[in-house]
């Protein structure tokens, strides 16, 4: 048995506890929040309002931290320090340099480090990968990812945090990290970037949309378009990859239906056999399998499948990215 704490008990602190509380080997001990307010749906925990006094109880072995984007640095150094593995929020820093402050400190306490990207467990995404992989599509041409939300200026008026620079850090890497994550996942090392931000439409001190090419060092091209100021209601997040044998699009509002695969030689049935292969436990969320996946770390003492290295590596991206923009 495997127990754990959550810090920050905003809304995405309520997919991770749902699926610690779903899991058999875990168990959810305590929570953490200055707003007591926020803890009240869990007193059946031990509850506290600061960092410090959760990481001197014992009984935790893992902490998942679900606090401000610009928090996670100081934080996760400090539950490092008290040799607690850290489950880590998207983005797990705010700038590369802090990326690898967390990573030297976790390596330096033996603590095992885990990053929240949870596209990569969706089905249909894990079906691509392996269509890359395998050289199902051929030689790839060309991929590109589109994040087409809506965030009303009300989501940043409504948490003091959203929208500002040193808290937030834009549409990249609030919004549009985990489809940039999958880029990185599939298509490797990226030799050169050219990029441009903006804000448009909301008041904030952040980008509220942002485009970008990338050269990736096998020759693959990559096109980025990212923005929270789509009209009314959400429309889409999606992958788009042609290569000389075929051609996938996987989109939906949250990236994960497919919505075109065709593959040179391969039948209606191939496809559908392929489809059913990837689509099991359908019911299990990326949540859960990450903190299934750290418990397996744990136990059987190896390294979580998202590292600190793979969260430092999207981090690196969003900031070329930005820097490229004069």
């Amino acid at each position: 048995m495997i127990r754990f704490a959550v810090v920050g008990c905003g809304h995405i602190a309520k997919k991770h506890i749902q699926a610690i509380e779903s899991i058999d080997r875990a168990r959810l001990v305590a929570v953490c929040d200055k707003d007591v307010e926020k803890m009240k749906p869990y007193e059946h925990v031990h509850t506290y309002t600061s960092l410090e006094q959760l990481l001197c109880d014992d009984e935790i072995d893992v902490v998942n931290i679900c606090t401000p984007s610009g928090l996670h640095k100081d934080q996760a150094l400090q539950v490092a320090r008290y040799g607690k593995h850290i489950i880590l929020e998207k983005p797990m820093a705010l700038t590369s340099a802090e990326a690898r402050e967390i990573i030297t400190a976790c390596d330096e306490n033996r603590v095992k480090l885990t990053v929240v990207h949870p596209n990569r467990f969706k089905p249909a995404i894990q079906l691509l990968h392996w269509l890359i992989h395998t050289n199902k599509l051929g030689e790839i041409s060309h991929v590109s990812v589109s994040v087409r939300w809506n965030r009303r200026q009300s989501y940043y008026d409504e948490a003091n945090w959203r929208g500002k620079k040193l808290m937030d850090g834009g549409v990249l890497m609030n919004q549009a990290i985990h489809a940039l994550d999958l880029l990185l996942w599939m298509f490797g090392d990226v030799e050169a970037v050219q990029g441009y931000r903006a804000t448009r439409v909301k008041d904030i001190e952040t980008d509220d949309v942002a485009v970008g090419i990338i050269r990736f060092r096998s020759g693959v091209l990559g096109v980025i378009e990212a923005t929270v100021n789509v009209y009314e209601k959400s429309l889409e997040e999606s992958i788009f990859v042609t290569g000389s044998k075929g051609t996938v699009k996987i989109g939906g509002t949250s990236i994960g239906t497919i919505e075109h695969l065709a593959v040179d030689g391969a039948s209606e049935e191939q496809i559908e056999y392929w489809k059913k292969k990837f689509y099991y436990g359908t019911q299990i969320s990326g949540h859960e399998r990450i903190i299934e996946d750290m418990i397996e770390s744990i136990v059987y003492d190896r390294d979580p499948f998202i590292s600190g290295e793979e969260g430092y590596k999207v981090i690196e991206l969003i900031e070329k990215i930005y820097s490229s923009d004069h």
